[in-house]
């Protein structure tokens, strides 16, 4: 078996997936009225959604609704919600809003093996940096907690698609899990139970992903970074043999349902040729070697191109080391060329239009450069984010 990826006593509600099933507590930040239909749809029923915070819902003092999601956590246990699968790896096969399937498989990771610190040479890191400030309320949830649920998804690197794609044509030797519905237009989700030989060979064909090299990377972090980071920061505060793991699905990168989106730049109360010219000279002046990076620069009626030395493995590392480095102006992120168009017809606003990154760029990005900018890529779209469906008890 693995030495990185073990299969879990999975938690599973017993009825009632398609109200049990929620999206993941950072997506719709900005649309309560988002989560006040989840509510409406889930009633009193028992749901993932009464034992997590969205962060729409996020306060300064969030101790009482902490408190009911612990205490909810308790209730459910005791009242037999779940059904147990015991020692298992599960396939999951999601179909997305858009008709593609997103193939997984979900199991558990050893906390010891990941690192949200940039540069460190773990076999699982953070793509994208880190925010510190973002996990303390998050430890506060689940420093107490009897349950965990994972929206984090880890992806490999399996360009001839050894590991996950085999799966799906051997589902009839499988126990369904589920089979179901998610709420909101979201699509719909099926899960299988793997264990025995093709538990091994998943995990023998995993492992040889590992390179032979001093830099070895197993998985990079697709999405819930800060909810790894969180579980790796409770297992440094009480060291279990259940908190040393945390749940979590892996995805190949290289799955055709898997879309990378750029997240561009756009400035706000600054003078854009003035930054623009700024940005040119503090990477060295104007570049045109077989390494350059291209920008297209948006202002007013204004579209410049300029061509600068790498500063980053990829152009969004190269803009963002300087934005950082020379803070001036309101930065937002922005998707969409349309949108960057539109929102630099205003005074004083400057967009920034780059190359986005590709799909087999990622794991060679995050060795170099130790990980991305925040904000460097989008991994589809918000309702094909992952849902709350498997637990686990702490």
């Amino acid at each position: 078996m693995s030495k990185h990826f073990f299969p879990a006593n999975v938690l599973l509600p017993k009825n009632n997936f398609e109200k049990w099933s929620v999206i993941a507590c950072d997506q719709y930040t900005s649309e309560p009225n988002y989560w006040q239909a989840v509510k409406n749809t889930v009633g009193n029923t028992p749901s993932a959604l009464n034992i997590i915070l969205p962060e729409v819902y996020l306060s300064k003092d969030n101790s009482a609704a902490i408190a009911g999601i612990n205490e909810n956590m308790h209730k459910y246990l005791a009242d037999g919600v779940f059904n147990t699968v015991e020692d298992t790896f599960i396939y999951v096969e999601r179909t997305l809003k858009n008709g593609q399937i997103r193939r997984g498989v979900v199991g558990l990771i050893d906390l010891n093996d990941y690192s949200y610190i940039k540069g460190e040479k773990a076999l699982i890191r953070a793509t994208e940096a880190t925010v510190l400030e973002r996990i303390p309320p998050r430890v506060e949830i689940r420093r107490d907690a009897p349950l965990e649920m994972p929206h984090i998804m880890l992806l490999i690197d399996d360009k001839k698609q050894t590991v996950i794609e085999p799966l799906a044509e051997k589902v009839k030797a499988f126990k369904k899990l589920y089979d179901f519905s998610l709420m909101q237009d979201s699509g719909a989700i099926k899960g299988y139970a793997i264990d025995g030989k093709y538990a091994e060979n998943l995990s023998n064909k995993l492992e040889a992903l590992i390179e032979n090299t001093d830099d070895k990377m197993l998985f990079a972090v697709g999405d819930g970074n800060h909810s790894l980071a969180t579980a790796k920061e409770c297992y440094a505060i009480n060291k279990t043999e259940n908190s040393r793991y945390a749940l979590v699905e892996i995805v190949n990168i290289h799955d055709e349902s898997l879309q990378f989106e750029p997240i561009y730049r756009v400035v706000f109360g600054v003078n854009p040729e003035q930054l623009i010219n700024d940005f040119v000279e503090k990477t060295g002046g104007e570049y045109t070697g077989p390494d350059a990076q291209k920008f297209t620069c948006v202002y007013g009626d204004n579209v410049r191109e300029i061509s600068v030395k790498p500063t980053g493995k990829l152009a969004v590392a190269t803009l963002q080391k300087y934005l950082d480095e020379n803070p001036q102006g309101e930065t937002d992120y922005i998707h969409g060329e349309e949108v960057v168009y539109k929102l630099c017809k205003s005074e004083n606003t400057v967009g920034f239009i780059f190359d986005g990154m590709q799909k087999d760029e990622l794991f060679d990005a995050v060795k170099q450069d130790g990980a991305l900018p925040r904000k460097t890529f989008s991994m589809g779209h918000a309702e094909d984010k992952r849902f709350y469906l498997e637990a686990r008890k702490l």
